[in-house]
């Protein structure tokens, strides 16, 4: 157990603000002065920077996959939206963009600290305030600041940055070469939309995490929740599934069910974080009720049915 050098020091203010650990004397521990921790370190109650020594827990994980399938599903909307009907391209580009974010995913994660590994060391998010440390340097004297900006939740803040660069390049590189080749069904200028999409989104998502990233992992569950209701809803209908059997009529809405069926259980598996298996396990058998519900009630909320009853009352 160290004890810290006896000099008498100021008070380090902040909430964020820290001392670094210069060097050590046999159990004497000396310190610098109070400022910024480096990379990797976050202050502990003592306000001593330490290095982050943890590893993710459930909840960062599924944080971290939740910012991964962000882009995936994206790519994967806009591949379908501009693939055209008769276009037979669209499994094969749906297939290349897994490939290049699993791919991403892994270099991520290899060339996270430790470097080599797919494990990485994390600091524990403790608060909201975490997220945002750049709100939190002090002015003792209300003329100069103490910059003391560092990534406290490390390194679930830059991680997705990473990730999201490999994303972009790893498009680049394979998808154009792709689509040149395949998308024969599709117009010269429909071929690359897909493409130029996400040359759009790739910035959102990336303003999006600078800002709300600390939002966005105490929500994404309840986010993911309720637009995949929303979403599943909105495709039933927009495909006219009333009965079970326009399910099986074509492959496509099968899968379209079975993809949102796993977004349900990931957000009630993030909510629920499996802390008590026995009772969180059956909270996943709620997973197809949503869908049970819309084909049990479709057909009292047909529109022409509406109207003709509401005729047939007058």
């Amino acid at each position: 157990m160290f004890r810290a050098a006896v000099d008498i020091q100021p008070a380090c203010l902040g909430l964020y603000c820290g001392r670094t650990v210069l060097s050590v004397n046999g159990s004497v521990e000396i310190y610098g002065d109070c400022g910024v921790c480096p990379r990797g370190q976050r202050t502990d109650d003592n306000k001593i920077c330490r290095e982050c020594v943890g590893s993710p827990d459930r909840y960062d994980w599924l944080y971290l996959g939740f910012m991964a399938m962000l882009p995936l599903v994206l790519h994967w909307f806009f591949i379908e939206w501009y693939s055209g009907k008769k276009s037979s391209s669209a499994l094969l580009q749906h297939l290349t963009a897994l490939l290049e974010c699993g791919a991403a995913a892994v270099v991520t994660l290899l060339l996270s600290d430790p470097a080599g590994s797919l494990h990485i060391r994390s600091c524990r998010v403790k608060k909201l305030s975490d997220w945002y440390t750049m709100l939190y340097n002090p002015s003792p004297d209300y003329i100069t600041t103490v910059h003391c900006t560092h990534e406290a939740v490390y390194p679930l803040y830059t991680i997705v940055f990473i990730y999201y660069a490999f994303c972009l390049v790893l498009m680049m590189l394979l998808r154009p070469l792709l689509v040149k080749k395949i998308a024969c069904g599709l117009g010269r200028s429909d071929r690359f939309k897909s493409i130029y999409a996400a040359l759009y989104f790739f910035p959102i998502l990336t303003v999006l995490q600078a800002v709300g990233g600390g939002l966005l992992y105490y929500a994404f569950p309840y986010i993911i929740l309720v637009l995949s209701l929303v979403t599943l809803a909105v495709y039933m209908s927009a495909s006219e599934v009333e009965f079970f059997k326009d399910l099986l009529v074509r492959k496509k809405r099968l899968v379209v069910l079975f993809s949102h069926w796993l977004l349900h259980a990931y957000g009630i598996i993030s909510i629920s974080k499996l802390d008590k298996l026995e009772q969180d396990l059956p909270l996943l058998a709620l997973v197809p009720a949503p869908a049970l519900f819309y084909l049990l009630t479709a057909k009292y909320t047909e529109p022409s049915r509406i109207l003709a009853e509401t005729g047939n009352g007058h």
